[in-house]
């Protein structure tokens, strides 16, 4: 199936690994240019030689900027110029209980978690606008509806995700421009490797039997009973930024293996 994104230009934050580098492999192997984000030069430049390699000729480039700082994120809008399809996937998390959570950490949570979105989509969106064509996705999480209690700052800026999703499709009404959230379940990413990995270590057990009973124990109403793979979740977000997708808009997409029990 052509998903007719041939030469869209994208830019997808946080995608040095993970399910942000997932993303920006899908949308190159569509055909379209993909400027890819992270910290630091160096991680940009290993993602671009492993894309590389996967995807021969790709239009590919990398802009690194620091989400928490704002001059970062400044000259990070102006390097990409007019983009047409946005992906705000840069996040961190960080277990901890809440009674242990300093002020500093909400702040630096808000400030990358949803600034980061915020200050990006009010860059490139009125360019979309004006062509009349465009796509924005937030990656949110299923912690957005379900706030885990080991980590609510966490779950709260997921939550605010897809309140600022649904506030800016509705400003895309008539047009051919669409602002839409997915929500991840449990993926094996970067992050949760290392800590499944890290407790299989700790434990002296396989890891598939450390993953069994995370599911088991903690997200007993997943329907997959495994972590999603990333490129599960960049499936689904590269169909929801092509044309194909032009009635969904202001929507929540759930791609979380089922933990989600709400039919809404």
């Amino acid at each position: 199936m052509d998903l007719q994104l041939k030469n869209k230009k994208t830019l997808v934050t946080g995608s040095t690994a993970g399910i942000g580098l997932a993303i920006a492999k899908s949308l190159l192997r569509e055909g379209a240019s993909v400027i890819i984000n992270g910290r630091s030069v160096n991680r940009i430049n290993e993602a671009i030689l492993e894309i590389k390699k996967e995807i021969p000729g790709c239009d590919v480039k990398g802009i690194a900027a620091d989400f928490s700082n704002i001059m970062q994120v400044d000259a990070l809008v102006k390097e990409a110029g007019n983009i047409d399809i946005l992906i705000n996937n840069v996040g961190i998390f960080e277990p901890k209980q809440f009674f242990e959570i300093p002020d500093a950490d909400w702040f630096k949570f808000f400030e990358v978690n949803v600034m980061s979105g915020v200050r990006l989509s009010k860059a490139f969106m009125p360019h979309m606008l004006q062509q009349n064509w465009g796509r924005i996705i937030f990656i949110s999480s299923e912690s957005g509806v379900l706030t885990p209690e080991e980590m609510i700052h966490y779950g709260t800026t997921k939550t605010a995700q897809l309140a600022v999703s649904r506030g800016l499709a509705e400003l895309t009404k008539g047009t051919a421009v669409t602002v839409n959230a997915v929500l991840p379940g449990p993926t094996w990413s970067e992050g949760a490797a290392g800590f499944v990995e890290n407790l299989a270590a700790s434990l002296n057990q396989p890891v598939k039997e450390v993953e069994a009973s995370f599911f088991k124990r903690d997200r007993p109403t997943s329907l997959l009973q495994r972590f999603a793979d990333v490129a599960e979740v960049a499936n689904m977000v590269t169909y929801l930024v092509s044309p194909l997708a032009s009635a969904t808009n202001g929507a929540a997409i759930r791609v979380d293996g089922g933990v989600v029990k709400h039919i809404l």
